[in-house]
């Protein structure tokens, strides 16, 4: 499943970061950030009318991510 996906509040954890392209920078910085296989993180809030961009939690730290660089990370949800 993909970051987007999730619903606001839920849990996950990383799977992996996967380049949109060749040299792809937006997923090389999110990798940068923390998006690390392995690594936990949570869904905190989403935006109105469609929820771009949505907030995320992860390491200590919140992104807010469009939904488009959020497509860019496999999560696996925890029950």
């Amino acid at each position: 499943m993909r970051l987007r996906d999730l619903q606001q509040g839920q849990r996950a954890r990383v799977v992996a970061v996967d380049d949109a392209h060749p040299a792809d920078a937006i997923a090389r910085r999110l990798r940068e950030l923390g998006f690390i296989p392995g690594a936990p993180l949570r869904l905190l809030a989403l935006a109105p009318f469609g929820g771009d961009p949505m907030l995320v939690g992860i390491g200590g730290s919140r992104f807010a991510l469009r939904r488009a660089e959020a497509e860019r990370v496999r999560v696996e949800a925890e029950a």
